[in-house]
């Protein structure tokens, strides 16, 4: 079932159901710190019909439900409730964010990308598949109930983290019979302290692995992201603030600590490229890496390429003064530039900051403008 502010929505109706407690009042009337409880409705309405689909169908198995079919549940979603696909026992989760835009519309971000790589984690992890529309529609009213939570700023942002794990009440491994989805919201603040792109520093260390083929690497699964601290860990032991993943025996380079990575350089052609690692599995396919393909495409100014990059290809092109800019992406940062990265005992050093971050700056910019409405864009769904 769907936690929160979500299951008394589905249950009472977004129009007639608020919280008990509410943010902080905007406008002149506000008093700061100030908070006033509200009463329930006096009797539950209905849902909107496309949450009501939702309820009445198995296309969201035991998610949009008011309680657990399998636990009591209301009457009407009861009667296959033992026949639902079977489902597995991984965590998987999304990232996404809404955006309070310059006319004071809420945002959401290419949030069909999001369901569509959920989707797919979901079946790698053998948890049941869902209706993607109904999802998003799901999340939609959510952020619209909790809409006060979103930032009044175009520097901040509500985090939206849609996530759906296996419920079997159980020990072993084995594919369990029950799964729960709920949507955990949390404004936050802008990843950098200040207006400049603060350059971070990596460890690259081919002892750890954070994917392989095969693996779920191109998914988006808690697990990944557990095993991926003890190395964290050894990186800041290292002075250093992120891992550079490596893999195989050229080690190539594929993601910074959560993010995707992309290297613009003359390449060994002297051609002017971007370049970042391709989708070979072992990849998460970012929403932010693939807004910068399609911006960058799209621009047609140097070549944009998905490819394979070794440590190799960078040490020579550092040598040979090739690199312009290094970065991460991802829906947090959006852009963090390269300065450094500590890779067997020597630091390599990236003038990303000495080139001016100009290709980081002009693509953060062009994303910020799109996702706070300062530009319109088929990328974004407004809140109605």
């Amino acid at each position: 079932m769907l936690c929160g502010s979500l299951r008394l929505a589905l249950a009472q109706g977004p129009w007639r159901w608020q919280p008990r407690w509410q943010p902080v009042p905007r406008g002149p009337c506000a008093r700061a710190g100030s908070r006033r409880p509200l009463s329930h409705p006096a009797a539950p309405c209905a849902p909107p019909q496309p949450l009501l689909a939702a309820l009445r169908s198995r296309r969201l198995p035991m998610a949009s439900l008011p309680q657990d079919c399998n636990n009591g549940c209301l009457e009407e979603c009861m009667g296959e409730a033992g026949s639902n696909p079977v489902m597995g026992t991984l965590k998987l989760f999304e990232g996404m964010k809404a955006f309070r835009d310059v006319d004071n519309k809420i945002r959401l971000f290419r949030p069909n990308l999001n369901m569509d790589r959920m989707h797919r984690s979901a079946l790698r992890a053998t948890l049941p598949g869902f209706d993607k529309e109904e999802l998003m529609e799901c999340i939609l009213q959510l952020v619209k109930l909790d809409q006060e939570w979103v930032p009044y700023s175009t520097s901040a942002s509500l985090y939206i983290r849609p996530t759906l794990i296996g419920t079997e009440p159980s020990l072993g491994v084995k594919k369990p019979t029950k799964a729960m989805i709920f949507v955990i919201l949390s404004p936050v603040g802008s990843y950098f302290s200040k207006e400049t792109l603060n350059p971070v520093s990596l460890w690259a260390n081919p002892k750890f692995v954070r994917a392989w083929k095969g693996g779920t690497g191109d998914c988006k699964m808690g697990g990944n992201y557990g095993s991926s601290l003890f190395a964290q860990c050894e990186a800041v032991e290292n002075g250093c603030q992120q891992v550079l993943w490596l893999h195989g025996e050229d080690n190539q380079i594929t993601e910074v600590g959560t993010m995707n990575l992309f290297l613009y350089w003359i390449n060994e052609d002297g051609e002017e490229e971007l370049a970042t690692p391709p989708l070979d599995g072992i990849i998460l396919p970012g929403v932010t890496r693939q807004s910068i393909l399609d911006l960058a495409r799209k621009w047609g100014e140097f070549k944009v390429s998905e490819r394979y990059l070794t440590m190799g290809d960078l040490t020579t092109a550092l040598e040979q003064n090739r690199v312009k800019e290094m970065f991460g992406s991802g829906t947090a940062c959006i852009v963090c530039p390269v300065s450094d990265i500590l890779y067997k005992g020597e630091t390599l050093h990236i003038p990303s900051v000495e080139n001016g971050t100009k290709l980081a700056t002009r693509i953060l910019d062009k994303l910020t403008d799109i996702q706070y409405g300062r530009e319109e864009s088929d990328w974004t769904i407004i809140l109605s």
